[in-house]
């Protein structure tokens, strides 16, 4: 049985993830919370009675029969339903916990419907669509730039469809797994244009570098190179696992008698298996790289590192908050 929070001497310091974030297995743990698609089952006021639990504590305001797994479960919650910068409520298919069963639709018809122009039009439009969302409501705190938003939708969508009609065309007479892998390089494709003009800001003005104590102290357009790069990465680790070991695990299955007998079956077989797959890649994807990633001061700018060597009370450590 969990301890009585207002028993404790030493609380639990709930302005950092409940695990080590220095860990893959500590950020992993963190991300299998955040992610998990059963916080989308809490509806507005199970929502805002866990925001009241959080918000209290903070204020150092605890009630006697709160206890150490309800004040961590009100935590992870929050963290899933509610944007960190304004702390309003974000749109249910925006938030982290809706990555799972979101991709794992659109994965499956991506998967499945990958031959004809028009459906690949649909679903990688779709499923761009789905990732302007995202970009939207995770948007940072100032509000960011909706024509920023726009900008980076169109290119993304139009670099998607681009390679994947494209290497439709190409790969119409090579064997059938190689044309279900086509759907994985227009998702690649697509990430690797979306996220860097997502964030074109930081590539120009810099990425914030913060202190110890979590304080902004300069910009480092370098940092920013690198931060983006772990973001796309770990966006393409995430779908790599879907598209690329499904249409291995479909292309043998569809010889079989039973599937050749009932082609249907391949939709929902394909969706089931995404979400099965998803469940792990999303949380691990993001636990790739520490979100909060240590910056030496070899990696910033020169002149930036000189500035923070001559500040009264010098930093010892610098960290960059990379996204996701």
């Amino acid at each position: 049985m969990s301890e009585l929070v207002k028993t404790l001497v030493l609380r639990p310091d709930i302005s950092k993830p409940k695990w080590d974030q220095s860990t893959f297995e500590g950020r992993a743990k963190h991300f299998f919370a955040i992610t998990n698609p059963l916080n989308l089952f809490y509806g507005t006021n199970q929502l805002d009675d866990f925001k009241k639990i959080v918000d209290e504590y903070r204020k150092g305001t605890v009630s006697n029969d709160l206890t150490v797994n309800q004040l961590w479960k009100a935590k992870h919650v929050v963290d899933s339903a509610f944007h960190p910068s304004t702390g309003e409520k974000m749109l249910m298919v925006g938030r982290m916990s809706a990555q799972v069963p979101m991709n794992m639709a659109i994965t499956g018809g991506m998967l499945t419907f990958y031959k004809s122009p028009m459906a690949v039009i649909f679903w990688q439009w779709l499923n761009q669509s789905f990732n302007a969302v995202v970009n939207y409501t995770n948007r940072s705190g100032d509000g960011g730039s909706v024509s920023q938003l726009l900008v980076s939708y169109c290119a993304a969508t139009g670099g998607a469809l681009t390679a994947a009609l494209g290497l439709n065309s190409l790969v119409k007479k090579a064997p059938p797994l190689v044309g279900r892998l086509v759907p994985f390089v227009a998702v690649c494709v697509a990430n690797a244009i979306n996220i860097p003009m997502m964030r074109r800001g930081e590539l120009t003005d810099g990425i914030d570098i913060l202190d110890e104590n979590g304080q902004v102290i300069g910009q480092s357009p370098g940092v920013a190179k690198s931060a983006i790069s772990q973001v796309v990465v770990s966006r393409v680790f995430m779908a790599t696992p879907t598209f690329a070991f499904i249409p291995v695990v479909v292309n043998a299955l569809e010889k079989r008698p039973y599937f050749k007998a009932n082609p249907k079956m391949f939709l929902p077989l394909q969706t089931i298996l995404c979400g099965l797959v998803l469940s792990v890649s999303t949380p691990v994807g993001c636990a790739l790289f520490p979100q909060l990633t240590p910056v030496t001061f070899d990696q910033i700018e020169p002149e930036l590192a000189e500035k923070l060597k001559n500040l009264p009370n010098p930093p010892k450590q610098l960290y960059c908050n990379k996204g996701l």
